[in-house]
């Protein structure tokens, strides 16, 4: 049975992605946590996945832009509908079907039909046409004497009454032998080869990652120097959260980081004796455009201190970003310490964690990135994505320039926000 068209769509655009990134089945379905039988199957349209989440994964690891990725999305709602549509039961056939007339069998009964068809012959033009005519019989005697019997039907009468009758009945029956062979002809074809179990590489059962890891993302420098871009007046911000509450704050508002985006990255391995190595760090940035005319509003002017081992710089900026290691910089004490950077590989287990900390900076981008994590343990490796909650991080500039953007900051005595010139009025 041919594919659906709204599955063969999204298998052809699959496959687009598969092709461009010229990698293997294997080599995609590592990244992507997936079999190679299965993202085969996603190539094929022989199988459609149950969440779009794994399809906008190798999207994005093939490069996809924005547009793209919502054409592939919508694909695949279309072919996810097309999957949970109950099919129509097929006949299977039947162990002793019954017999069926044929339409050349003479004793064969014609079958009523309900009306006669649309558009009957006006008498039947060919001796094939009446395989079952009840005048097969001898004619009525030419003799103008009338029927001894009155009650008995005349026999010449029916000869022209019956025509469209025996038409229609005629019809009937060839609708009917040919419904018969359809029914019995799936016993006597043989399957397709392509549709043998033997054909489709069994899946192979995925092994969990030997660590584990966890990332923030709403994260301020100092736990309070940081800017938001809120598409919002001030009268409808709400006041600076704590840093504890910034994800809910940003979330509630619309925000997007402002000129900087803080992502922390905890690995921890699952073993005390088995080690996990840790060896680069890339940034992929999957979305460019000019940032949103929005207003910014800085959480504070910066304060307290933190300690920022692993420390690497990303300039978004640039057509390729790299994470550069950076000096961290320990500043809990009444000393600020250095903390010189050190650059991959790192080792990990479960009683010595890594924590990673990138600072990505943008002065003239709405980007879009993510992070992918590579790693090895053992006979293993492999890569992670690391994402703000299955979505691509976010960070646009917020030079103001020629828009004219509005810098606000919170006045704690008057309780409501003022821009910078009102702020140094008050001073």
């Amino acid at each position: 049975m041919p594919k659906d068209a709204a599955v063969e769509e999204f298998a052809r655009l699959v496959r687009e992605l598969k092709a461009r990134d010229g990698r293997s089945y294997e080599a995609l379905g590592r990244r992507l946590s997936v079999s190679a039988s299965t993202l085969h199957r996603y190539c094929s349209g022989a199988t459609v996945p149950e969440e779009f989440a794994v399809v906008d994964r190798l999207a994005l690891l093939c490069g996809a832009d924005g547009e793209e990725r919502r054409d592939l999305e919508a694909a695949w709602t279309e072919a996810d509908r097309a999957r949970r549509r109950t099919p129509p039961p097929v006949p299977s056939p039947a162990p002793s079907p019954a017999p069926v007339p044929s339409p050349a069998s003479p004793t064969a009964p014609v079958p009523s039909a309900p009306e006669p068809s649309p558009e009957p012959e006006p008498e039947p033009s060919a001796p094939e046409a009446e395989p079952s005519a009840p005048e097969a019989g001898p004619g009525p005697d030419p003799s103008p004497a009338p029927s001894p019997d009155p009650t008995a039907p005349e026999a010449p009468r029916p000869r022209s009454l019956p025509a469209p009758l025996l038409v229609a009945g005629a019809v009937v029956l060839v609708v009917l032998a040919l419904a018969a062979a359809l029914l019995g002809r799936p016993s006597r074809t043989p399957s397709a080869p392509a549709a043998a179990p033997t054909s489709v590489p069994a899946p192979r059962k995925e092994q969990p990652l030997p660590f584990t890891w966890f990332v923030g993302s709403q994260l301020w420098q100092g736990d309070c120097g940081h800017t938001y871009l809120v598409d919002r007046a001030p009268r409808a911000v709400a006041p600076p959260p704590v840093t504890a509450d910034a994800r809910a704050w940003a979330g509630a508002h619309g925000a997007v980081h402002g000129g900087e985006t803080l992502v922390r990255v905890t690995v921890q391995g699952r073993s005390p004796s088995t080690a996990v190595v840790l060896h680069a760090l890339h940034v992929r940035v999957v979305g460019r455009a000019a940032p949103p005319p929005w207003n910014a509003y800085r959480m504070g002017d910066g304060c307290g201190g933190a300690v920022t081992p692993r420390h690497f710089a990303v300039d978004l900026d640039r057509p390729r970003p790299l994470a550069r290691p950076v000096d961290g910089r320990d500043a809990s004490g009444a000393e600020v310490r250095t903390i010189p950077a050190v650059s991959f590989p790192y080792k990990v287990t479960a009683s010595d964690p890594e924590e990673l900390l990138v600072s990505a900076r943008t002065a003239g981008c709405d980007c879009r990135w993510y992070l992918e994590l590579e790693w090895s343990s053992g006979d293993r490796s492999g890569t992670v994505r690391i994402t703000d909650g299955g979505k691509p991080f976010r960070t646009s500039g917020i030079t103001s320039g020629s828009t004219g953007r509005p810098t606000y900051a919170y006045d704690t005595a008057e309780g409501r926000w003022i821009t910078d010139a009102e702020s140094g009025q008050s001073g």
